[in-house]
């Protein structure tokens, strides 16, 4: 289930990547302002339209940064690039350290950064990844950016 998870993971973020590619990488901070904004959609809106909003909008999407939303069991509930891990649970999956990012992001009790080793689907080298994850309620809303 884990290399499923991954590979669909990764096949279905290429488009933004390769868009990403072209306009440059964002950066942590951007990936920190989108979380941000994406939260306070969130508590404005409430759960359904936030979450179409971020799989849907614009606004949520720009170059290599995305929105994912996962709960306490780590059952995602938005994704903004691979919208086919939509209730899934992504508990176990890893990077390549074995390192339970999922996991570890939907622990967050507050606002962290979370970093993690993934593929750049645009040239395959494993880079670090960091993701700001910020809790609202139920749920942990997280962007990442490549370091």
């Amino acid at each position: 289930m884990k290399a499923l998870a991954a590979a669909l993971f990764m096949s279905l973020s290429v488009a933004f990547a390769q868009d990403a590619a072209l306009a440059g990488q964002a950066t942590p901070e951007e990936a920190r302002e989108m979380a941000l904004k994406a939260a306070d959609f969130l508590r404005a809106n409430g759960p359904e339209k936030a979450w179409a909003a971020f799989g849907a909008s614009a606004k949520f999407h720009d170059r290599d940064l995305y929105v994912t939303v996962v709960d306490s069991q780590c059952q995602v509930k938005a994704h903004g690039a691979s919208p086919i891990l939509i209730g899934k649970s992504l508990c176990g999956l890893q990077d390549i350290d074995g390192k339970p990012f999922i996991w570890e992001m939907s622990n967050v009790t507050d606002r962290a950064w979370i970093d993690y080793k993934w593929q750049d689907p645009v040239t395959k080298a494993v880079l670090t990844k960091t993701a700001y994850v910020v809790r609202v309620g139920d749920y942990v809303i997280g962007v990442g950016a490549y370091k």
